[in-house]
């Protein structure tokens, strides 16, 4: 998942498209097979950040203009391959961490197949419009599992039902194409199509929507939607040019490069990465033309990679979109090992870029 991520970005789509459009298969794979579905998650995040500064990418290309705008000197390649190698080692390094080795030892039934996991439904903490959904939805899916499939009664609803459903399984995932084609190639906004197509779902299985808007995060949404709008407003006070400013007005540059680190962390965690980009790296510009001894490639790097890893936040627009379609697990609990992830990721990465690229 990670590499198909880093694929689908690395060619020009964008981020959040790229993991909106992997997440749900990812975490359903994880749902149905035991995988952890905080590591599924983390490696498509990942994965989507990694190849997202390559030439013909949306943050690279942007990232690309920036610099040449501001005159420091420019290597794409070297900004590229630093945030693929930096996710990459981050994700194999949460591969070992969450059981990735007892999934490489896990055996193959005869057909080939990893044996499935039983899945087992929690209740949603926060307010719900029709209740437990997930609970609701596994019981019918047991019911009609237990059926007696020689009852005459049943045989004909039960292939109507299974009819229906494949019909349903098709028109969804031709939905999912058409999310990919629209938003990678036609540049179409993902939240617009994304909307016109669980409308036209809806309306083909009213009452399977119905169910399936109970399983929505309201609480979280209203929260990150909160978050987001506060971080909006000190953009729009002058708040985080102000601090971005009074950081590159350091005497030390090696210092004002690891505060201007921090900064695009900290503030792209709940906001725009590329707008992050585009307001610190100008900021820069006076130390990396002098004789101070900061490589422009190397802070360009470390700023790139500091400002989009953190991108697995559940206050972002990835991580928001991770923890929207994880399956069978405590939206609560996983909400906070997001957040708790997300905060170790915001702190330490500032610090390990800034040494691998600029003071290294």
């Amino acid at each position: 998942m990670f590499f198909i991520a880093a694929l689908l970005t690395s060619v020009g789509a964008v981020s959040p498209a790229a993991v909106a459009i992997i997440a749900p298969i990812a975490l359903g794979f994880a749902a149905k097979y035991g995988i952890n579905p905080l590591m599924m998650g983390l490696m498509v995040v990942h994965g989507a950040q990694g190849g997202g500064f390559s030439p013909i990418s949306i943050y690279g290309g942007i990232t690309n203009k920036i610099v040449a705008k501001a005159g420091l000197p420019l290597s794409e390649m070297t900004t590229m391959l630093a945030s693929l190698g930096v996710n990459l080692t981050v994700s194999l390094l949460l591969f070992f961490m969450f059981g990735g080795m007892k999934l490489l030892r896990q055996k193959a039934d005869a057909s080939g197949e990893v044996p499935a996991v039983r899945r087992t439904a929690h209740g949603q903490g926060g307010a719900q419009v029709y209740g437990d959904a997930e609970a609701e939805a596994l019981t019918e899916e047991h019911r009609t599992a237990i059926r007696d499939d020689d009852s005459l009664m049943n045989a004909a609803p039960v292939a109507s039902a299974d009819t229906g459903s494949r019909a349903y399984q098709l028109a969804t995932v031709a939905g999912l194409i058409g999310l990919a084609v629209l938003t990678l190639f036609f540049k179409q906004d993902i939240g617009f199509v994304s909307i016109s197509i669980g409308l036209l779902l809806t309306l083909m299985a009213p009452n399977l929507q119905k169910r399936a808007l109970g399983q929505v995060s309201w609480p979280e949404i209203m929260l990150i939607v909160g978050v987001s709008t506060f971080v909006g407003v000190m953009d729009k006070m002058g708040t985080i040019d102000f601090v971005g400013h009074s950081v590159a007005g350091l005497t030390s540059p090696l210092m004002a490069a690891l505060l201007l680190c921090f900064v695009g962390a900290v503030v792209s965690a709940f906001a725009s990465s590329t707008a992050v980009l585009g307001s610190l790296i100008p900021l820069a510009v006076p130390f990396l033309q002098g004789d101070a001894g900061v490589s422009a490639i190397g802070f360009i790097a470390a700023m790139a990679v500091s400002s989009t890893i953190v991108d697995v936040s559940p206050f972002s627009t990835n991580g928001a979109l991770v923890l929207a379609n994880a399956k069978g697990i405590d939206r609560d609990v996983f909400f906070r090992q997001l957040l708790v992830y997300g905060a170790i990721v915001t702190l330490v990465a500032p610090v390990v870029v800034w040494l691998l690229f600029v003071v290294l």
